[in-house]
């Protein structure tokens, strides 16, 4: 028997009628759409005080997630790993760079590219974010596996909008 295929609902034609959509919808709660905004959002502002003790926006903290696991990275692939346009990602790297949490340099290898090193004082924030995180886990009242469940499915929605967007 032949392994079974990994596509998605759209590339293996699946269509939804419009003509079979119960009349509830549009009801804002039904909405995947907005039951992700409004929890992104409530998950962002659990990180907000704990942000501000350590001077640091939400996007200034996943930019340093992304460099607690590669020391060095281009900007552009930081930028691909964080989804985030250079128009964003530059100004936030100089206010980093001028925090003294990352430097940036000329590839020598290649001077077009631009690397990102976190520094040992941007490192040393990862044991502060690590003392908060258990308070983040019980504020969603979640199980951890609840939590896990949760992450892969997200992560397998956004891989399988990322693939529909390539094709």
């Amino acid at each position: 028997m032949a392994p079974r295929s990994r596509q998605t609902p759209a590339r293996v034609g699946f269509r939804l009628d419009a003509s079979r959509l119960p009349s509830d919808a549009l009801v804002l709660d039904h909405q995947l759409c907005f039951s992700l905004y409004a929890a992104s959002r409530k998950v962002i502002q659990l990180y907000g005080p704990h942000l501000s003790r350590l001077d640091l926006t939400y996007t200034q903290y996943i930019t340093l997630m992304a460099l607690w696991e590669h020391s060095v990275l281009p900007v552009k692939v930081l930028g691909e790993r964080l989804m985030l346009d250079s128009g964003t990602l530059t100004p936030l790297l100089k206010k980093l760079e001028k925090k003294g949490l990352v430097t940036r340099r000329r590839s020598s290898e290649d001077e077009r590219s631009v690397l990102i090193a976190i520094t040992p004082k941007g490192r040393a924030i990862k044991a502060a974010a690590m003392g908060f995180l258990p308070e983040l886990f019980c504020a969603t009242c979640l199980t951890p596996r609840e939590l896990v469940s949760i992450r892969k499915l997200t992560q397998k929605l956004l891989r399988s909008l990322q693939q529909n967007e390539e094709s």
